[in-house]
Formats: structure tokens, sequence, C-alpha cells
């Protein structure tokens, strides 16, 4: 693999090893933790400190970051006592069907990515009542003893279907990892819902946190202390007054968002009891499975050491209960393509990010000096003249009216923004 370092060297010996494209831009300090962890943080610390340890033969710090193709000079020794000593994950032993039922999902390969179109009712991850779910079966892509265990990036609830992407590597890992955090990969979801939406599309602005007395299982709109969620829709088709197959972009990433969101505005997706209860069930021949696939996901791929770094863009394959559901309610897929809702936001250079943070610097410390000039200038101010009291007006008579609009209470609530 390009992202396993190549040592010249034995471990009883001075040891160089050559930093590989997957472990290009991080720190020092994370290299050790990922190539090396037998190596502790206080030894790695203790070798820079004195000069053991040497990048391209220079000293470094454990917060240097390193890039592909440099030397790394590694002092012999350093591993932890034996009863501190972590032993090395090994890979799960698979039975051919889990291996063959792991390879059936595989939808699109690259050389940083497996792309899985996920069935409904397989969890992303297991939990304490949960045996059987796709981190468990990433074994079945370890070739070998050098091959890194796949890893996953993002999740999807257990029954949403759809586009789920596995990095090959740990430097992949945290590339993805970062695409999501920032907000520029673009995903977008297919759903039936119940009725009809009265704005054709919008955004649906409402924060979201944990509902007491559930465990965290289930999640509420709360206006004082929830997360920013939003989410945007457009219903592409709708039956009647029956149904709608709407496109749902998420542009936050909380637990349940979407499910919770069409709940809330009125419209739940099909099959989704839990936030629906039972009006979100359709009677006739449509499924009582939930109707949520993740149908699209663009993201931008890690780059290789060229510096190149190409665009993934993949389309998963509806599950045979939602594809029924479509043709019983009349909708064409051939409809939409699934286009991501809103425009692209180009990924800003580190020079762009480090401009960015001085300004941001600059404006908070500007603002905290504020309030103190305010405070002094109020000081040094004279106390103003008593104002002569003037007369109450007579029992009976009426006081004049203020200028202005009364305020209204606040409306609580999902607040959506869009058109007809």
């Amino acid at each position: 693999m390009t992202g396993t370092p190549a040592a010249t060297a034995s471990t009883d010996n001075v040891r160089q090893f050559t930093v590989g494209e997957d472990d290009d831009g991080i720190r020092l300090d994370r290299w050790f933790k990922r190539n090396l962890p037998q190596v502790g943080f206080a030894t790695v610390s203790r070798w820079a400190r004195t000069g053991q340890i040497r990048v391209d033969g220079k000293r470094a710090k454990p917060e240097d970051r390193l890039a592909t193709g440099q030397v790394l000079r590694v002092p012999p020794g350093g591993e932890d006592a034996p009863a501190t000593k972590k032993a090395a994950p090994r890979a799960r032993t698979l039975s051919p069907e889990q291996i063959a039922e792991a390879k059936a999902m595989v939808i699109h390969e690259t050389r940083s990515a497996i792309v899985l179109n996920k069935p409904p009712g397989l969890a992303t991850q297991g939990g304490s009542k949960t045996t059987k779910h796709v981190d468990g079966l990433l074994d079945a892509f370890v070739t070998d003893e050098k091959t890194p265990r796949p890893r996953l990036v993002h999740r999807l609830d257990k029954d949403t279907s759809g586009v789920l992407l596995i990095a090959r590597t740990p430097g992949s890992a945290a590339s993805f990892s970062k695409r999501f955090a920032s907000r520029s990969a673009r995903k977008v979801y297919w759903a039936l819902v119940v009725g009809v939406p009265q704005l054709s599309e919008g955004v649906i602005d409402a924060p979201l946190a944990k509902q007491p007395g559930t465990g965290g299982e289930k999640m509420h709109i709360d206006e004082d202390n929830g997360a920013a969620a939003k989410t945007r829709y457009r219903v592409v088709e709708h039956a009647g007054q029956r149904a709608s197959w709407v496109e749902l972009e998420p542009l936050t990433g909380r637990t349940h968002q979407l499910r919770v969101h069409m709940a809330a505005i009125g419209h739940p997706i099909v099959g989704d009891g839990k936030y629906g209860g039972p009006d979100s069930f359709l009677t006739g021949a449509v499924s009582r499975k939930m109707h949520l696939h993740a149908r699209r996901l663009i993201i931008s791929e890690p780059k290789a050491g060229d510096g190149t770094g190409g665009k993934l863009d993949v389309t998963a394959e509806l599950p045979p209960h939602f594809a029924m559901s479509m043709e019983v309610l009349g909708f064409d897929q051939n409809l939409s393509d699934a286009s991501p809702l809103r425009e692209e936001t180009p990924e800003r250079t580190g020079e762009e990010k480090k401009q960015a943070a001085r300004r941001h610097f600059k404006q908070a410390k500007k603002e905290a000096r504020t309030p103190r000039r305010a405070r002094g200038a109020a000081s040094a101010k004279p106390k103003a003249k008593a104002k002569p009291k003037t007369a109450k007006p007579k029992t009976g008579s009426k006081a004049p009216a203020k200028s202005g609009k009364a305020k209204g209470p606040a409306v609580k609530g999902p607040g959506v923004k869009g058109r007809r």
C-alpha cells in the first residue's frame, strides 16, 4: 500500500522510514501513533527534544507536519513495557457468506475509497443488541497483513439505504472526515413523504436535541437548547394529496435530522413510525418499510503523490421496496438526477484559511475593546441634572399611545423558507 512506510533498517539499529502518500500532511506524533503505536508520546517528545528524531536530516518537533517522500530517522528501542503494550488488531474471520454479502454491496472503488449501497435493515455500526453490521463486514476487504482495515467515515440509520463511503486507509479516512465536517461533501437523499408540502421547495431551519427520557434514541426540536440543523428540500412529484417524492439535502449533519424535520412540518417519511406514528404508513401496495435513500454523494478524494485529487460522484440504486412503491404511486425515476440543491462551495486554500483566522481574531479583539471604552467614557461624564417631574395623568384620562409596531409573541416551531 502507498501509505505503508518503508523501513530500511532493523529495529535493533537506527531506523529510516520513507513517508508514504497516505501520511502526507500529518503531524510527526500522529505518524508514530499510526505507524509505530508501540512508541509512546513521551518517548517521541524526548527523542525530538534530544535531536534523535530527524526528518531529511533536520531536527523535528512532535507538532511538525510530514510530506510524502521525506525520510524519517528513528532511534532504536522505545517500545512500551509489555504490560502496557497494545496488541495489533486482528482481522475477524468471516464466513464465505459474509464475504459475499460485503462484496455484493460494493458499487464503486478507487485507490482511497470503497463505496457501498447499504441495504435497509442493516446497521452501520454495532451496539449492545446489534451483532450484524457493516463495520463487522469490512474485514472482507483485508487481503493480507499489509492491507489496513477499511474504516467508516460517516453513518446511515439502520433503516436508511443508499450510498455509504468507506475509507481504505487511515489517511484517506482523515481526509474524508474533514470533507464531511466542513460540509464540502454533498449528499442528496430521495424520500417518499405523506401528503404534499405547502411549499414546493425550501429550507427547514429547526434546532435539534436528544429527547429526554429516550436514552438518546430519539431526537426532537428544541428552539432553546438544540444544535443548529438545516435541511433543504424539493418536491419532485406528488400523487394527488396522498404522497410526495422529495429530494432532501442536509446542510448540517444531526442525528435523524431528515426524519425529524419532515415530520415537524407535517409530512413524515413514509414508513417512519418512530417520528411519524401511525400516520406515516400508507394503505394499499405501498411498503411499510421506511422510504429514505441516500441517492447520491459528491466528495473530493485525497490528493495523490503528484498533488492531484479527483472528485468522487456516486449514485446508488433504490432498494426493491422503494422502487416498487415509486411504481405503485406512478413516480418516474427519470425526473430527477439527484443534483445537489445548493451551489458548491469551493474549498479554501491554506493562505485563505489563515487570512480568515486573522480577520476573525482582529474582529473579536475589536469587539472586546468596545465595552471597556464605553464603560470608561460613561465614568468620565459628569452626572446629569435631575429632570423635573411631570404631572401624572388624572384618573380616567388616557395615556398617550406609543409610536411603533407592537411586538407579538415569538413563534415556536420549525422555520421553513422557500417558494410555492
